[in-house]
């Protein structure tokens, strides 16, 4: 007996038409998934509103109390029953969808909120008296007037108490809270002119203030650092090199870390298209591909990324969270980011991060037994002739026991008379070598310690990549091509791509049907598994709109044979040569760090060092 179909019934479904309350419920699901949402959404009505101060209050993570004040333009108390109606905003007449330039434009938020919540607003504008409306599970009150001295109060309070279903879904008050102070963030980020606070008021009374981040004066890069300082951290900004770039109508600027401030998750990539904070799978890509060469696969950027363009040149109305957009030609967006971001890398030639410097010291500072002395004592620094006396005294001595030392000590190269001058370069000039691995070079302000082989590593990397790139990468021709059976949809997505593989030395060709012939392979590759090479490219494909798979893997050939041909760890090395070494890499792009983004020096400065000795 053949079982009935469990959504299939005998009875004729009946069209219905769902009334406000529940249409208003639904659309909430969308706009508004936690706390987070109705802040952010809150938030980016009041930048809309001009304002220049916005204060944002939280109880219990949002769920009991979310209230955002600013000093923005207001709303009219006509006009204040219109805002709590669906698709009614004061941002766009609905002619074109295309040219928008305001956060908001949708009209779905505050009746989504008033739908799930207990909602009050209280606005005044100028020239009249404050109003203030209550909407409590999608039931409107009448306006009444209220006391307000100018802008906007909008207080949310017991979210998704008409919906109980989707408390179920919280997270904790911590995580929820979270939540919100990362949105809040965000959007600081995007406004440096405007004040930001946020403040967690669980619990009663005036609450305790988790971030704020006053108004930034300045130009517009002078504002942007300051306040990614404040935002993202002070180490970030030291070690963020500046980007504005121009392509086709598209502007790109903001600020990038070196690749030896690296984080282990992608945590602290933003991006925003036209000051609207997004997370794009297409721009997050781009910048992972701009750091493709610099980073070992479990290591991701830090950037602050703004794109300024037409706003008829994306469309912003792609999710009802508005937090994806979609360009109208994403390659030349995608291609502004990685070729804006390889070139500022490449400015910066060999440096490091200076949090290396700063790790460091801390690995150098021994922990204390016993409490430090409030006062430090000093000797006072001997003349030359007491110096040069005691190191004839002493010279015997290191003598003998240089041979117990774990690492020999090399004899200091004679003095040259073309050594001063090094020493005012950016990496001194080379007093000596420890372990046979690590130069020690004597700067104008401080000293370098210098991996020799992690050093010699990326120079020669970079020649061999130089070297592929001017002459091509050459390609073994298969005797018999390899066939690969794909779907039309696979193939065609593949064949978009041929002549970007063909000049990594990948052939291909279609061979009817979904079928493709894999003519030619790059020939540094050796002998590869092409179905499997075609099969992760079209993986890539799908998950990132583009694919680099061939690329990557030739060029971990390319860095292990860099690795191969370098100079070895333990073996010693003559004056000339750590100098010459210093040179290479103060004129070549990208050694501040190896092949996998680890730095290649250290540098510390001789306050920090005389520091570490108490010389202060």
């Amino acid at each position: 007996m053949a079982q009935a179909h469990p959504n299939i019934s005998d009875i004729r479904p009946v069209i219905r038409q769902l009334d406000d309350a529940a249409i208003n419920r639904i659309a909430a699901g969308e706009v508004v998934e936690r706390p987070a949402s109705a802040v952010k959404e809150l938030v980016e009505n009041a930048i809309d509103a001009g304002a220049s101060r916005i204060a944002i209050d939280i109880a219990d993570g949002g769920k009991t109390l979310i209230r955002v004040t600013d000093d923005g333009c207001g709303i009219a108390a006509d006009d204040l029953p219109l805002a709590l109606s669906r698709h009614a905003t004061s941002k766009i007449d609905g002619s074109d969808l295309l040219n928008i330039h305001t956060f908001g434009f949708r009209g779905e938020a505050l009746p989504s909120l008033g739908a799930v919540g207990r909602l009050t607003i209280t606005s005044r504008v100028a020239g009249a008296e404050a109003a203030q409306i209550n909407v409590s599970g999608g039931k409107m009150e009448a306006v009444k007037p209220a006391a307000l001295r100018a802008g906007t109060v909008v207080e949310l309070r017991d979210l998704f108490f008409a919906t109980p279903a989707r408390l179920k879904f919280m997270r904790t008050d911590r995580a929820e809270a979270q939540a919100i102070s990362d949105t809040v963030k965000r959007l600081a980020m995007a406004e440096p002119a405007i004040t930001f606070t946020l403040r967690d008021v669980s619990g009663g009374g005036e609450g305790r203030v988790t971030f704020r981040a006053d108004r930034e004066n300045g130009d517009l890069f002078d504002a942007l650092h300051a306040r990614l300082a404040r935002v993202i951290g002070r180490e970030f900004a030291e070690n963020a090199l500046q980007i504005d770039a121009t392509r086709e109508g598209i502007r790109l600027y903001g600020y990038a870390a070196l690749p030896t401030y690296s984080r282990g998750a992608a945590v602290a990539q933003y991006l925003f298209v036209n000051g609207r904070p997004v997370r794009d799978k297409m721009l997050t890509g781009a910048l992972r591909a701009a750091y493709f060469d610099f980073l070992s696969r479990d290591r991701h950027p830090a950037a602050a990324l703004f794109i300024d363009c037409d706003p008829t040149l994306v469309d912003v109305n792609v999710h009802p969270a508005k937090s994806e957009v979609r360009f109208r030609d994403p390659g030349v967006a995608r291609g502004l980011i990685v070729s804006a971001l390889r070139h500022v890398l490449a400015e910066a030639g060999h440096r490091a991060s200076s949090t290396v410097a700063n790790a460091t010291l801390g690995a150098m500072r021994p922990e204390p037994a016993q409490p430090v002395p409030t006062r430090v004592y000093q000797m006072d620094r001997p003349s030359l002739a007491a110096r040069q006396a005691s190191y004839q005294a002493q010279a015997p001595g290191f003598a003998e026991l240089s041979q117990d030392y774990s690492g020999s000590i090399v004899e200091p190269a004679p003095v040259v008379a073309e050594e001063p001058p090094a020493q005012d370069l950016p990496l001194g000039a080379a007093r000596g070598q420890v372990h046979e691995n690590y130069i020690i070079a004597q700067t104008a302000d401080g000293m370098v310690i210098v991996d020799q082989h992690a050093a010699h590593e990326r120079l020669v990397y970079e020649k061999l990549k130089r070297q592929m790139a001017e002459n091509g990468v050459a390609a073994q021709a298969l005797l018999i091509p390899e066939i690969v059976e794909l779907s039309d949809g696979d193939c065609a997505r593949l064949m978009a791509v041929a002549d970007d593989l063909t000049r990594l030395g990948l052939t291909l060709e279609p061979f009817g049907g979904g079928a493709i012939a894999v003519r030619e392979t790059p020939a540094i590759l050796g002998e590869v598994d092409a179905r499997a090479m075609i099969l992760d490219i079209l993986d890539e494909l799908a998950d990132q709109g583009e694919s680099q798979t061939v690329q990557a893997r030739i060029e971990a050939i390319l860095s292990r044979v860099a690795c191969h041909g370098s100079v070895r760890s333990g073996r010693r090395m003559r004056a000339e040569e750590m100098n010459a070494l210093l040179r290479e890499m103060e004129a070549t792009p990208h050694s501040g760090q190896c092949n996998h983004g680890r730095p290649t020096y250290v540098e510390l400065k001789l306050s920090d060092i005389e520091r570490l000795f108490g010389r202060n």
